[in-house]
């Protein structure tokens, strides 16, 4: 198995995403879903499909990240795109795959410069004060969503509680202590 360090920058994201990826992650590499049209063309596949596969792979085919701050897995891609989890059942959790990975890139920004992580789960989620927050556009998020305050943000995660019908697995991570560029990084307001 070849690894080679990420080499690209996948229009839709964010330089903070970006520079993640060039940083953190590495291409595996994989044999084309490419030689598979033909046959899967003849068991009937929709050809539309089929060439939503391949270009998948050729977007984010053998991409490894770094582990998720909450999950170990059990992801899937949605009819519209939407990156989410599959257990008991389907639950989106972002409108993209550029969401996820701008929300893994965000976790690990916001991990290096809080000044205090404070971790919250189950019921005690619902009391996270979020007045005066402002949605984290970038991350496009759906079950999960980031909150961006004056020097704070908070990453809330409902997709597993949602997924296993499991309500105390919301978890709500609180990055606080932050100054402007631990609340962004170089994302500017055109970004996202």
């Amino acid at each position: 198995m070849n690894l080679n360090p990420f080499d690209g920058t996948p229009k839709g994201l964010t330089s903070r995403a970006c520079g993640f990826l060039s940083h953190h992650c590495v291409r595996v590499d994989i044999k084309p879903m490419e030689q598979h049209r033909q046959k899967w063309l003849e068991l009937d596949i929709p050809a539309e499909e089929t060439d939503r596969v391949v270009a998948f792979q050729r977007r984010w085919g053998g991409l490894a990240l770094p582990p998720s701050p909450r999950y170990e897995g059990g992801f899937m891609i949605g009819p519209g795109g939407e990156f989410g989890l599959h257990s008991w059942r389907w639950t989106a959790l972002h409108e993209t795959i550029e969401g996820c990975v701008e929300s893994l890139a965000l976790a690990h920004h916001a991990a290096l410069w809080a000044k205090c992580i404070t971790k919250v789960t189950g019921d005690e989620v619902e009391a996270v004060a979020l007045d005066g927050y402002q949605p984290v556009r970038e991350v496009r998020g759906l079950a999960d969503t980031w909150w961006r305050g004056a020097d704070s943000l908070v990453a809330i995660y409902n997709g597993e509680a949602d997924c296993l019908s499991a309500p105390r697995s919301r978890t709500a991570l609180i990055y606080s202590g932050l100054d402007e560029w631990g609340l962004g990084g170089d994302v500017g307001d055109d970004e996202g």
